[in-house]
């Protein structure tokens, strides 16, 4: 081995210099090294300790070289309306728990001021409050390491990361995780990838966006995506402001503009947008502005918003000014997308915007419509990769649905976007500055209004749920209509409601007729038959949402223009004699309605034919006419028939078959067949579900009418059954005043007494009663059979006799109300 790697020389004592061999020299100098070493071992445990206790912060004036930029919070007034979300940031500012917060939502929600009052209870608190606005990277590197400066990172340390032996971020946020007891505020971080390093997320936590620390971090934002921020991100979606609070901001600003109510409905107007609320309050202080009240700025903004609130500001080019004006606030996050690569963003918005203020079904735009009006080719994935923009910049919202409140509302699926009102309203002011013409657009949008509402109606049931999310929106096809396309829309409109009607959608299909009622007064003439169609096709849907009085005042006049215009026989005049007879008959007219329909029955026999669909409706609504009356065997007999028709002409799973079956069986029952009628509505009750759907007015009916049934039977438990779920189902579709909703109250409580339930029948039924009063009058005669079955409940509860008022001469029994 020695051959191979020669002599070895020892480097340490070949030579030795002269003062090494001095023992009073050489021993010093070791002493000193010892004490040295351990010096440094202490200082180790020391620095080690620190990160496990709390450190003493230096003031605030120890700064990096350089100009500084202040981290004092702004200054903010009374925050109102955002108790819950402060609540919220409190609890994390005791205990961070390894997360931070993002306040997020489209500009104007009032993000900043939020945050800007969590700084003020911080500062009470005793933390320490740093406040760095973004506005570019150098500037938000220089405050952030102000604010690690002011929690004591060494001088040193610093040094080392601008000589780039360790991360600028891995110093800053080493620094925080050391201390606790801060609050770091980052404002305005709206383009959240320039928060890291050059092409990783921010969601990877390697940048100025962390959630270590023993302090809280909070970042405001317009991007709303949690895939943006990550899993440690607790995101904050702030909303419009509740009506209250929102009204009380009014107050704050303009105290002597109105009175609450007054700054409440003003506030409701600008959508609880905090933004547009300080924008009008400030307005509103104003010693020289026109508008000098709640009511004449509410007033005014219905012919002057695009000069009150869409007003463009000289200085909108700077992002600090077009963040305070609303004109120019959501352009910013507009500008951002287009900055991503998002062109389509901003013409989608003002698309969107041309439509109504309710849900707008994603399937209404399509790659197709949004190319016509922009010229530009136009994809699938470019289509959605505009609405998640919108979406992540919280300029569309998703529409709210706790429950059903309608026959079909629950039942669809599709995808539904929504704009808070002044956004839209501002989109379409900017819209028409944008655009010279738009006669493109609302061309465009009128053939694919039109296209769908026929898809929905080509569906059939299926096509229901569309039909009702389409709605809001058809009316726009009469707004954009030209004298070649006049009579076309308003065909389309009609079609589309008496999908509504038959659905059961009855608001909705009101909608439609008061608004091609109106076209056609105008354009037509108030007795042209189109008109007299369309006030007739109104009356019917008023009747069906639950205002009957109405129903018949239009159907007494259709009636008589009809009878004189076209003749006592015409067919639509026979139309509306059929249906006036049928609204009295439901509001208990029964006699009147009778005599109508036996006129009627014999005419569209003479006119139409025996098995005409409009002869067999007469026969059976004269069936439920008598059956009212109290002639039960004339109406069963009546029913038989139609049915045998019905089911011969329509087929046996048509809607108006079902009806007839869902009918006879009521009048077996009110004529002693229970058996018959209870394996009739069980029938029946399966096959509207099944067909028409679980809570269509006609499931609804016929489960009722099986509760009476069973009711009648003895079956008592299973009819308050039934007659709960019933009326709890009528209450959320109908409304707690609608006549059958009312029905359904009156037969629970019946179904109560027979029960032995007094308490809570006399309860209901006192209820009930009233309400029959407010709607129907004293002496209606379902107010009376509800007066009929309190008394007996009363009677057998052993309670105090009604009032003199109620002793009056009854003319109805204590049956099915």
């Amino acid at each position: 081995m020695a051959a191979v790697l020669g002599p070895v020389t020892n480097y340490a004592s070949t030579t030795v210099p002269g003062w090494a061999a001095q023992a009073r020299v050489i021993w010093p100098v070791f002493a000193v090294l010892v004490a040295a070493s351990i010096g440094l071992v202490l200082w180790g445990r020391r620095l080690d300790t620190a990160g496990r206790s709390p450190m003493p912060l230096a003031p605030v004036s120890r700064l990096a070289r350089g100009p500084q930029a202040s981290l004092h919070p702004p200054h903010v007034g009374l925050v109102r309306g955002r108790e819950a979300e402060l609540a919220v940031l409190a609890g994390m500012l005791r205990r961070p728990q390894g997360r931070f917060a993002v306040l997020c939502a489209a500009g104007g929600m009032g993000k900043t001021t939020v945050a800007a009052q969590l700084a003020v209870q911080a500062e009470a608190a005793g933390c320490r409050v740093f406040w760095v606005r973004w506005r570019d990277g150098a500037e938000l590197a220089q405050q952030m390491v102000q604010a690690a400066l002011a929690c004591g990172l060494p001088e040193a340390e610093l040094e080392a990361a601008r000589a780039g032996q360790v991360s600028l971020p891995d110093a800053v946020w080493g620094q925080l995780s050391r201390v606790q007891r801060w609050l770091l505020v980052v404002d305005n971080a709206d383009e959240p990838h320039k928060l890291s390093p050059a092409g990783e997320r921010v969601a990877d936590y390697r940048g100025w966006i962390r959630p270590c620390g023993r302090g809280l971090l909070v970042v405001t934002s317009r991007d709303g995506s949690e895939q943006t921020w990550g899993p440690c991100a607790q995101l904050l979606r702030l909303e419009p402001l509740p009506v209250w609070p929102a009204g009380q901001v009014l107050l704050d600003a303009a105290p002597m503009a109105g009175s609450a109510e007054q700054a409440r409905e003003l506030a409701a107007r600008l959508g609880g947008m905090p933004l547009a609320l300080h924008a009008a309050g400030t307005y509103l202080a104003g010693p020289t502005s026109r508008y000098r009240t709640f009511a004449s700025y509410h007033q005014a903004l219905e012919e002057d918003l695009r000069h009150l609130l869409g007003a463009a500001h000289s200085s909108a080019s700077h992002p600090h000014v077009a963040r305070t004006v609303v004109r120019h606030t959501w352009e910013l996050s507009l500008d951002q997308l287009a900055g991503e690569g998002n062109a389509l963003a901003r013409p989608l918005l003002r698309l969107l915007a041309l439509l109504a203020q309710a849900p707008i079904p994603l399937s209404l735009i399509t790659p197709d419509l949004l190319s016509a009006v922009t010229g530009h080719d136009v994809t699938p994935v470019t289509l959605e990769a505009a609405f998640a923009g919108l979406h992540r910049y919280g300029l569309l919202g998703l529409p709210h649905s706790p429950a059903s409140t309608g026959p079909v509302s629950g039942n669809s699926d599709a995808a539904q976007v929504m704009l808070h009102p002044l956004i839209r309203e501002i989109n379409a002011v900017a819209l028409t500055a944008d655009a010279s013409d738009l006669t493109v657009w609302h061309r465009a949008l009128a053939e694919r209004l039109t296209t769908a509402a026929h898809e929905a109606s080509r569906r059939g049931r299926a096509g229901w749920p569309a039909a009702v999310l389409l709605t809001p929106h058809l009316p726009l096809l009469l707004d954009y209509a030209d004298p070649r396309t006049s009579t076309q829309h308003r065909t389309t409109l009609n079609a589309a409601a008496q999908i509504l009607q038959k659905a059961g959608a009855f608001s909705a299909a009101h909608l439609l007729h008061q608004r091609v009622l109106d076209v056609e007064a105008c354009t037509l003439g108030p007795e042209h038959p189109d008109t007299l169609t369309s006030r007739n096709n109104l009356a019917n849907a008023l009747f069906g949402r639950g205002e009957p009085a109405e129903a018949i005042r239009l159907l007494r006049q259709t009636l008589e223009d009809r009878a004189r215009i076209l003749g006592p026989e015409h067919p639509d005049t026979l139309t509306s004699r059929h249906d006036l007879a049928c609204a009295l008959d439901g509001t208990g007219e029964h006699a009147e309605a009778a005599g109508l329909l036996r006129r009627t029955l014999n005419d569209r026999t003479r006119v139409l034919g025996p098995e005409h669909p409009h002869t067999l409706a007469s026969r059976d609504s004269l069936g439920l006419a008598l059956d009212g009356m109290g002639e039960h065997a004339e109406a069963v007999r009546l029913h038989r028939r139609t049915l045998d028709d019905r089911t011969r002409v329509l087929g046996p799973e048509h809607r108006l078959t079902l009806l007839s079956r869902h009918n006879l069986a009521s009048a077996l029952t009110r004529a002693g067949e229970q058996t018959e009628a209870i394996q009739l509505l069980w029938e029946v009750l399966n096959d509207h579900a099944r067909i028409l759907g679980n809570e269509h007015p006609h499931t609804l009916a016929s489960r009722d009418s099986l509760g009476l049934a069973l009711d009648g039977m003895g079956e008592h438990a299973e009819a308050v059954r039934l007659h709960r779920q019933t009326l709890k189902d009528r209450t959320r579709i109908l409304g707690p005043e609608h006549p059958d909703t009312l029905a359904s109250s009156h037969n629970l409580g019946l179904a109560l007494t027979r029960a032995g339930e007094q308490a809570e029948a006399v309860e209901l039924l006192r209820r009930t009663h009233d309400d029959r009063i407010l709607i129907l009058g004293d002496e209606h005669p379902h107010t009376l059979r509800t007066r009929n079955v309190l008394e007996a409940a009363l009677a057998m509860s052993a309670q105090q006799p009604l009032s003199r008022r109620w002793r009056r001469r009854r003319n109805s029994p204590p049956d099915g109300g």
